[in-house]
């Protein structure tokens, strides 16, 4: 198990790793950075650097983790990548069914492959499944997301690269909102963040606000660290209800 620095989860596990560009949110892919940097590390695990690999090995990690954790799993991968044989990932569900301990996190931006997955399997309880949206153009991952059978359904708006306009938010418990970081990030306006606030709001749906990212809510670019993450005067750790965070 591999503690994380991201805002949202506590662990990270990564059954599978390399993944490959599909949208703009892709553009300047952390995952691929820093792949790269542990091949050239060579860290194990990463002898193919981006390049999507399968890792029997890291299946029974959990098994082994007693205290109850939450996990974002393949944060240096998609679970639902066009690459991995659907026979691989019932093996990694029924790991999540079989640590009912834990929570598991679940993002991906290949929403038409989770879908048909899920036309002939189910999730465990403790299972939230995300779809990563950054722009209007990828909007339509929600309505996959909201028509597939599970206990808690999340939108990453990350890196959030326009206003998303009017949001229809029915059965999706959780938002998490963000600007990009790194060198190259593009920064995002405060606005955008705080419609979709709003939108949260009114519509009965938790928020987090992860950060401003490279570029601050004054549009000057510093550090991640040096913009914080307050939006309208707070930070914003919602989770969804039945979760104790």
């Amino acid at each position: 198990m591999k503690t994380s620095k991201i805002e949202w989860t506590e662990a990270t596990w990564n059954p599978m790793t390399g993944c490959n560009k599909v949208t703009a949110g892709c553009k300047n892919c952390y995952a691929e950075t820093m792949a790269k940097r542990l091949k050239a590390m060579g860290t194990p695990g990463y002898e193919n650097g981006f390049q999507f690999s399968i890792m029997p090995s890291r299946l029974n990690l959990p098994l082994n983790v007693k205290k109850p954790t939450r996990f974002f799993v393949n944060s240096m991968s998609d679970l639902f990548h066009e690459k991995a044989p659907f026979e691989y990932i019932d093996k990694i569900f029924e790991i999540m069914k079989n640590t009912p301990r834990h929570q598991y996190q679940i993002l991906t931006k290949r929403e038409d492959r989770m879908y048909e997955y899920f036309q002939t399997r189910t999730a465990s309880e403790n299972v939230w499944l995300g779809v990563t949206v950054e722009n209007k153009k990828t909007k339509h991952r929600i309505d996959k997301l909201r028509n597939i059978d599970v206990g808690i359904r999340f939108l990453s708006l990350e890196p959030l690269l326009e206003d998303l306009g009017t949001l229809d938010l029915s059965n999706i418990h959780w938002a998490i909102v963000g600007g990009e970081s790194g060198p190259k990030a593009r920064p995002m306006d405060p606005e955008w963040a705080i419609n979709i606030q709003e939108q949260c709001d009114e519509q009965n749906v938790a928020f987090f606000f992860k950060q401003w990212g490279t570029w601050g809510a004054d549009g000057k670019k510093r550090s991640k660290k040096s913009n914080g993450r307050i939006l309208r005067g707070k930070e914003w750790n919602e989770y969804p209800a039945n979760l104790i965070a």
